[in-house]
């Protein structure tokens, strides 16, 4: 490691793995530095309850990872990386009607939204006819050379709406309102933001292409999957090598920060200049989460046993109880009545449990760093839709915000997706620059998820960083 490389990335999440791959498949020398004994930064699985219940410690199921424009180029089954799906991607539980279901098949989903039929076959149709196209363009930056203009446009022109008057505008009945309003919950963000209804058409756009997997094993598996053929390019990695500043790194041509803002001036605030280091001090990571996992008995007894067919489950009851739950985050409170992300990871992927039993996760969003206990609301507004909830429970583990950010310094206040992508970070994270992912140093970059495009586990973040960092290595300007 004496001799000077190519290219040097520190953190080994999903952006970092993905930037490095990128590298060294261009024919470039590239070595990873990760703090833990694993790689995987929120990809990592543990047995955080009861011995054989594997649990996903951040991100569970990935309707961007296997639709992602750069895993799909990748030969990750090669390397154990198995997806996973049950029936359908998302079952949204109503209080006094059945429960409403996001199925990749459009007329099956439409068929059971009443009035709303129509109005969901004519939004989601225009985007299935290029669907690849158009989650390449919106996966990155800023650009002009989008495959598919118009269709962006058309997108662009329903994106912007925030999202509760979107759907209040467009559909009419309430379970179509939920089902929505669900999906664009993954924002973290107030559902009368502007551009809030772009999560909403995003993620429900996903599950008309891909029922939403989990991967075989656990999310680690999509570590695993990308370390190994970075490997096999050639690339090294260094676990158990905590990076506190740019000396204790050995000589190279570039750098690539898979860090959020806090850890980029920590690590490497003396080589900004001051007016770019203020900038960074005034980027916004948003809401926490507070998660729960559970080692069951049995399955999650749902008075609609069409929940069971779903991986994901979104439990906060109609469109303006979501939007209260999310607005509550945002300006600092806590709710009773919480929007939770429910995950049912051992319903497609029999691996996570012994026989017969079952895993169970839950997250809501919550105030930054707030350290108040949710668990009996949570499981509350379980018991709200299956009643007898608490009767399954082994036993369980709970990860509040503070505990998310000392054990990964990207989760600033428990903030899990890099920062919040709302109207003034959305394209422009964490500073409005022309390229996003350069800093004034030539030689610093950014790829974690606090640049485009945001938080998940689909590497193009790192995959557009790269990009910057080779075009200065060809030209020999770095």
């Amino acid at each position: 490691m004496a001799k000077q490389i190519d290219a040097i990335v520190v953190g080994s999440g999903p952006n970092g793995l993905s930037a490095a791959i990128e590298i060294a498949r261009s024919g470039y020398g590239v070595c990873v530095y990760e703090a833990k004994p694993t790689v995987g930064g929120g990809m990592r699985t543990l047995e955080s309850t009861l011995p054989g219940f594997l649990h996903d410690h951040c991100s569970a199921v990935h309707p961007l990872g296997i639709l992602s424009p750069f895993f799909q180029q990748l030969p990750l089954e090669k390397h154990g990386l198995e997806w996973l799906a049950t029936a359908a991607s998302v079952a949204h539980p109503m209080d006094h009607d059945p429960a409403v279901m996001l199925y990749q098949d459009l007329e099956q989903t439409a068929s059971e939204l009443g009035a709303d039929a129509s109005r969901w076959r004519k939004m989601m149709s225009p985007f299935l006819a290029h669907p690849h196209d158009l989650l390449h363009d919106l996966l990155g930056p800023l650009r002009a050379n989008v495959r598919r203009p118009g269709l962006m446009a058309r997108f662009g022109l329903q994106a912007a709406w925030p999202a509760r008057r979107f759907a209040k505008t467009f559909f009419r009945e309430p379970r179509t309102q939920a089902l929505f309003a669900g999906c664009a919950g993954h924002s973290i963000l107030p559902l009368d933001h502007l551009l809030t209804a772009a999560l909403g058409l995003i993620f429900s756009i996903c599950g008309h292409l891909q029922n939403w997997p989990v991967a075989r094993g656990g999310s680690q598996a999509i570590a695993n999957a990308l370390a190994a053929h970075l490997k096999e390019l050639g690339g090294t990695i260094q676990c158990n090598t905590p990076v506190n500043n740019l000396r204790d790194l050995p000589p190279a041509r570039s750098i690539l920060l898979d860090l959020a803002p806090s850890s980029v001036l920590r690590v490497a605030g003396e080589a900004l200049p001051l007016g770019y280091r203020k900038r960074l001090r005034r980027f916004k990571y948003g809401p926490g989460v507070f998660k729960l996992d559970w080692a069951l008995s049995e399955q999650i007894p749902w008075q609609d046993s069409n929940v069971d067919k779903a991986t994901t489950v979104h439990v906060g009851g109609t469109l303006d109880e979501i939007a209260a739950s999310e607005a509550a985050a945002w300006h600092g409170r806590q709710t009773e009545h919480p929007f939770l992300i429910l995950c049912q990871q051992s319903h497609a992927d029999h691996s996570r449990a012994p026989q017969g039993q079952h895993t169970g996760y839950a997250y809501c969003h919550v105030p930054s760093g707030c350290d108040t206990d949710m668990t009996t609301v949570i499981e509350n507004q379980i018991e709200r839709f299956a009643p007898g909830f608490r009767d399954v429970i082994l036993a369980r583990h709970v990860t509040r915000p503070t505990d998310l950010e000392a054990d990964n310094p990207n989760y600033v206040g428990g903030a899990v997706t890099g920062g919040a992508a709302n109207l003034t970070q959305l394209f422009t994270r964490p500073v409005a620059r022309l390229n996003p992912y350069t800093t004034p140093n030539p030689a610093i970059y950014l790829c974690s998820a606090s640049t485009p495009p945001g938080g998940g586990v689909h590497g193009m973040c790192g995959f557009h960083a790269a990009r910057s960092v080779i075009r200065k290595l060809e030209k020999g300007a770095i």
